[in-house]
């Protein structure tokens, strides 16, 4: 019995650290948490840009039927992979409100900074494969959203 209950709760330890793992909090005190709940065909033509492994595309109002929710500024998409694929809020991590003028704010970019994303207010670079910060201060990496690809279809959550 004693040695059952001891396997149980292995069971169940492992359960609750799996779980933890996938669970992408947002403990960044700057960015309040907004609920995302995406899904997208990476490889039709519409994102284009995701059909091969490099790739990236910012989803954001004008390229998406449903709006992403306020406060995002937007989410970068990236395929890691041929299977992977990673996405990250926007909004800069660190001091996001400090190039705010009248309602429009500074939102991250890629573009000519690939493989790395730009804070172009204060010239943080961070890293594409993990959201890590490369270059720069801060304290705080990219805020990343759980991409899950299912073969089909990518499902952008958190």
């Amino acid at each position: 019995m004693k040695r059952f209950l001891s396997i149980g709760v292995v069971i169940v330890l492992g359960m609750l650290m799996l779980s933890s793992s996938c669970d992408k909090t947002n403990d960044n005190p700057y960015i309040p948490n907004v609920r995302i709940n995406i899904t997208i065909d990476p490889n039709s033509t519409q994102f284009l840009e995701l059909n091969i492994v490099g790739g990236w595309l910012y989803l954001d109002e004008t390229s998406m039927a449903t709006a992403i929710p306020y406060p995002s500024r937007g989410i970068i998409v990236y395929r890691f992979s041929q299977t992977e694929f990673r996405a990250f809020e926007r909004q800069p991590p660190n001091e996001p409100n400090l190039c705010c003028d009248n309602s429009l704010c500074t939102r991250l970019i890629v573009d000519e900074h690939y493989p790395f994303v730009k804070d172009t207010c204060n010239d943080n670079l961070y890293q594409m494969i993990d959201g890590s910060l490369f270059e720069g201060a801060g304290n705080y990496p990219l805020i990343q959203y759980n991409a899950l690809f299912d073969g089909g279809l990518l499902h952008i959550f958190n």
